[in-house]
């Protein structure tokens, strides 16, 4: 009875790999379609699609500018803070029609960085307020309810310390709140430090694809996206509308745009407005960041689907937002493909070649084109011509590191699938621009956690499956076990030498 047992288990092992290599191609399809509804829409420009560049379809007259709020929330940023407020204090707007309050929860020197800069733009006349709680319950949704409770503005722009917005920023967004129904308004983050090292550069072309791609292309065909947690404004009564901002996530601002649009009011992305930003130059800051995101993505995906699904909206809105907040399930997917990669080569070695040649090769070389499409237009459209050689390296790594991430992207979308918990992991930034500037002599790190030793364990596996592939001569297999090997073997390498 065990052998015959053992057979029909080794038999379940294809069904399954191919079960779950089919759901990864189909959010590998779904990138097919960001693209196509981005070319599809982007030349209409009324009152539901709002084309590339487009104007508001109304504009305030300058005695009739709303008053806004700015606010800044901080945390621990002694780096890049006086930067952010330096930037703030450029923007161009009616004094007496802007507020801007400094939220920090700083527990370090950057407290008295904040309150030395502030009275310091208070003698230039600025109407600048520094915040600092006695407690940080709901981390970064708790300081920007906080603030909210004693701002006097009728809409409120937010900036996280890292980002540096252009004095006219304001001017060009705050018009679009001249149609009543906006709720919120989201300008492209760009990247300072992109060329600073691979990573960066990784990281960028990894947000390329979401800002440039995914966030036109929804708003622009009619569905839910999201608010970027920074570089964006919101109308003061459509915050209270729906809820106010809650902490039972770690993405506050998902968790918000969705209650925002569920409740009627319409939203604008503005990909031609720019705010520059840096990125994380250290991979277990980077780590941690992914994984707060995919954490919260979960956690408002385990909130919210059910209302979006009862929701009187189109059933095209409704698959959009599963597949939008859904999408960090493929990690989870991912990680489980990996540990059958060996019992899947154990069973080819039982058959003739031309099995995994026949079923699965075209799947994986299917998602992978549609990647490498999704990332080629995100860059064509900004003008960012890369040579073959170039774009097919970064390419090449980026997708590596996604998978050296399905471990680390798992595990975050288990826990907030299964926990509601909500600390709040910082992403430290170093105020580093420039290739020829350290970042190692820095204060901040990422933290130091135990998933190192699990991505060890995980490449070490790859490993042993990789020689047993070159064992039985399983050569079409090699070229995706080499990109599992890099991701994992780059993830884990730079976590440690850079730790180290």
């Amino acid at each position: 009875m065990q052998p015959r047992f053992i057979e029909s288990l080794i038999e379940i092992i294809p069904v399954l790999y191919l079960s779950i290599l089919s759901v990864i191609s189909l959010y590998g399809c779904h990138k097919v379609l960001m693209v196509w509804r981005f070319y599809k829409y982007r030349e209409k420009d009324n009152a539901t699609y709002c084309a590339l560049g487009s104007k508001p379809t109304r504009a305030f007259y300058h005695q009739t500018l709303p008053k806004v709020t700015v606010q800044l929330p901080v945390f621990n940023e002694m780096y890049v803070v006086e930067r952010l407020l330096d930037a703030v204090a450029q923007l161009k707007y009616p004094l007496d029609r802007l507020e801007i309050q400094v939220l920090d929860d700083s527990t370090d020197e950057t407290q008295q960085i904040c309150q030395r800069k502030v009275a310091e733009l208070k003698q230039r006349h600025l109407n600048i307020a520094y915040i600092h709680r006695p407690h940080r319950q709901g981390f970064k949704a708790g300081a920007l309810a906080y603030g909210l409770q004693r701002a006097s503005g009728e809409l409120v722009m937010i900036f996280d310390a890292d980002f540096v917005p252009a004095p006219d920023t304001l001017l060009q967004m705050v018009d679009y709140f001249a149609d009543p129904t906006v709720g919120m308004v989201q300008a492209r983050w760009v990247h300072i430090n992109r060329q600073y090292s691979l990573l960066t550069q990784i990281q960028a072309l990894m947000l390329d694809g979401h800002f440039v791609i995914e966030q036109t292309a929804r708003n622009q065909s009619g569905c839910f996206f999201n608010f970027n947690g920074t570089a964006g404004i919101w109308r003061v009564s459509a915050i209270a509308d729906a809820g106010g901002w809650e902490h039972t996530t770690v993405t506050e601002d998902l968790d918000l745009s969705y209650r925002v649009q569920l409740r009627g009011w319409q939203c604008r992305y503005l990909p031609h407005i720019m705010v520059p930003a840096e990125l994380p130059m250290e991979m277990n800051s980077f780590k941690a960041q992914q994984f707060r995101w995919a954490k919260g993505a979960s956690q408002v995906a385990r909130k919210l689907l059910g209302t979006v699904f009862f929701a009187k909206l189109p059933l095209y809105v409704k698959c959009e937002a599963f597949l939008h907040l859904t999408n960090n399930f493929n990690y989870l997917l991912l990680l489980i493909l990996l540990f059958l990669l060996l019992p899947y080569q154990i069973y080819i070695s039982q058959h003739q070649w031309q099995y995994g040649l026949f079923i699965y090769l075209p799947i994986f070389l299917g998602t992978t084109l549609n990647l490498l499409g999704f990332y080629w237009v995100s860059q064509r459209e900004q003008q960012i011509f890369l040579s073959p050689w170039q774009f097919g390296q970064q390419a090449f790594l980026l997708m590596s590191v996604g998978i050296g991430l399905s471990l680390n992207q798992s595990l975050a979308v288990c826990d907030g699938l299964l926990r509601t918990g909500t600390d709040f992991i910082r992403t430290p930034k170093h105020g580093v621009t420039q290739s020829s500037e350290l970042w190692i002599t820095k204060k901040y790190r990422g933290a130091k956690t135990w998933m190192l030793c699990l991505e060890m364990l995980m490449l070490l596996y790859l490993a042993v499956t990789t020689i047993f592939a070159i064992y039985h001569m399983h050569y079409l297999s090699l070229p995706f076990l080499l990109m599992f090997l890099v991701g994992y073997g780059y993830v884990l390498g730079l976590g440690l030498f850079q730790r180290r």
